[in-house]
This record gives structure tokens, sequence and C-alpha cells, in this order.
């Protein structure tokens, strides 16, 4: 085992750890496959499946993994008008299973996300009967001051060229707080405890997966 991975291994045990103290249901997992088998594993054949943007869950090709699987999957890549989107957006709020990754985890556990339109921070919070979260030990951070800091200053300048939008950080791909009506940084969710108890799901990864 290398340096790095003995790192890993005693983080991602450490983070385990605190997640169930906040009432999370946690594991670790190493690879792309490892993950996918450990959400068949979670989630019952039947269920009814919906995701934000996350491209922590599409790098794994985890998605794709589901949509051939025997479930009822609502995936907005699949419509294209606004309208249509809407209806995707609405479906995910009573779905049994959310997907999504965060922008940032703290040490002690609090998970932090920022979102442009709030779907998926507002299924986060409610709706979906459990949620379903796959974040790469590379999201980690100190404490949740320096997660928010990761996740304003690291992922959303990344996602602002990923969407090709007009933002000061797009420019010099640095946060400056802006308040451009594109902004992506609209709503800013701090998940400290699952509620209900075990509503929440975290899959730790030694991948670095999304931004």
């Amino acid at each position: 085992m290398t340096p790095k991975e003995k790192r890993n291994e005693r983080l991602a045990a450490k983070l385990i750890t605190n997640l169930e103290r906040r009432h999370f249901e946690a594991y670790y997992c190493h690879t792309a496959s490892d993950i996918i088998a450990k959400v068949k594993e979670i989630i019952p054949e039947g269920s009814s499946i919906s995701w934000g943007g996350s491209m922590s869950i599409r790098d794994t090709g985890l998605t794709q993994a589901l949509k051939s699987g025997p479930y009822k999957v609502f995936d907005r890549d699949d419509v294209t008008t606004e309208a249509d989107k809407r209806a995707v957006y609405l479906k995910a709020f009573d779905v049994d299973f959310y997907l999504a990754s965060a922008n940032a985890l703290s040490e002690d556990g609090i998970i932090v996300s920022i979102d442009g339109n709030g779907n998926r921070v507002a299924a986060i919070t409610w709706g979906p009967r459990r949620v379903i979260f796959v974040v790469g030990l590379n999201k980690v951070a100190q404490d949740v001051n320096a997660a928010l800091q990761r996740a304003r200053s690291i992922a959303s300048p990344i996602n602002a060229a990923r969407f090709d939008i007009d933002t000061p950080c797009q420019n010099d791909g640095m946060c400056h707080n802006c308040k451009s009506p594109q902004s992506i940084c609209n709503y800013v969710h701090f998940l400290r405890n699952s509620h209900p108890a075990k509503r929440h799901i975290v899959i730790l990864t030694d991948l670095e997966l999304g931004y």
C-alpha cells in the first residue's frame, strides 16, 4: 500500500465515524465498479431514481448502469425543452432515491453544496425518500469554512467554465463573490445532520471525481 493509499484509508475511516455521528450511513469504495455495486446493493429493484447535474456520478458510469437496470429513472439529460426539464425536476422530489455529489466535505462530516438553480439542494433537503452522495476524498476540507472556500474557489469557477457562462470567475478562475445574473452560486447549502436518521447515504472514494 502506498503512502497515499494509507492516508486515504485512515481518512475515510475517520470520515465514516464522523458522518455516522451525524446520523448518515457511510461507505468507502475504491473503484468505479465498487461504487456501482454498492449503489445497486442499496437500491432495490423497481425503485424510482433521479439525480442532478453531478459529474461525479456520471464519471463513474453509475448513471448509465442504473438506466440499463431494473429501475424507473428520471434523467433530465434525456429531455430537451425547458418544460420537460422542469417536469423531471419536479418528479425528482418524489423518487425513492436521489443521487448527487457535493462540492466539499469537512473533516467533521458537514456537506457543503452550491447551486445555481437550487433543484439539487432542494432535493437533498426534502422530498426524495433517500439521498445517495458519491464524494471523492479530493473534496475533503479541514473544516466547514475551508469546505465553503473550496466550493467557491475551486468547484464553482470550474463549473462556470463547464457551462461557459458569463461570470467574473470565467476570466481568471477566482471567486469574486459576484452578483452576476448568470451566477451559479445562488444557493449555499450546509448539511449538518441526516434527518431523518440514515436518509442520507455517503459513498466516499479515493477516485478524484468531479470538481
